[in-house]
């Protein structure tokens, strides 16, 4: 099996495994969540250690082994990204399986299991073309004022949504445009919808135009934007002057 393959298929089984947790109705939503993280993290880390016992691994809900920073290859994976959204059965909650070698994500599969979805880095689609008014999705809990700044200069609609792989995954679909966060995330929040975007033809980068490196020692990421590659300059400038004042 390929990687590719192998982070696709990981990632829709621990989505089946996960709706049917949910669908059990044995547990209340505070709980509901521990045990979705627990027991898609469990089958994930199980897995990947099976099938690819040579490389590293790095997972939210895995006490962190240094080991990795000396592997070329690190699977970086997110059992449940957006777990109010999982334990409230929206759909705007995702699995993300990722693939870096050298800090570089090569490899991801983001499923989006409420809609019946997986989305590979190795099987990108056209990504339909923006709208004249743009769309920016933000978090619908606490949208970043320096998105809601940037988002106002464009004049760019807002779109409140759940977790960052469901975001990245609206505009890798067409349904947004831009994906600004200046709030802070970890590597496994973005490694996956990353590797998926990039494959997609869009624009990642850190808010200040530099690349984002995974596999790091400290795996804090304070910010990325995710947009088509003809926003990117006009954005990364808003977000520039917003910062300077």
């Amino acid at each position: 099996m390929t990687d590719a393959d192998l982070a696709a298929h990981l990632a829709a089984v621990a989505g089946r495994l996960l709706i049917e947790v949910r669908a059990s109705g044995m547990l209340s939503l505070k709980a509901l969540g521990k045990a979705g993280d627990a027991t898609a993290n469990q089958f994930l880390v199980h897995a990947l250690r099976e099938q690819r016992p040579e490389d590293g691994l790095l997972s939210e809900e895995e006490k962190d082994n240094a080991d990795r920073l000396a592997r070329s290859r690190v699977w970086i994976v997110d059992p449940v990204d957006g777990t109010r959204e999982y334990g409230e059965a929206r759909t705007d909650w995702a699995v993300h399986v990722a693939l870096a070698v050298d800090g570089v994500p090569v490899i991801g599969a983001v499923a989006l299991p409420g809609l019946g979805v997986v989305l590979r880095s190795d099987q990108p689609a056209a990504v339909p073309p923006a709208p004249e008014r743009l769309r920016m999705v933000v978090s619908r809990t606490r949208p970043a004022a320096e998105a809601v700044a940037v988002a106002e200069r464009l004049g760019a609609e807002l779109l409140p949504m759940g977790s960052a792989g469901a975001k990245a995954m609206a505009v890798v679909r067409g349904e947004a445009d831009i994906y600004l966060h200046t709030g802070g995330q970890y590597e496994w929040d973005s490694c996956a919808p990353v590797a998926v975007a990039l494959a997609h033809g869009l624009h990642c980068s850190r808010v200040d135009g530099s690349p984002l490196v995974y596999n790091q020692a400290d795996t804090y990421m304070p910010d990325l934007l995710i947009c088509r590659k003809e926003h990117a300059p006009r954005v990364l400038q808003l977000v520039s002057e917003q910062a300077a004042g």
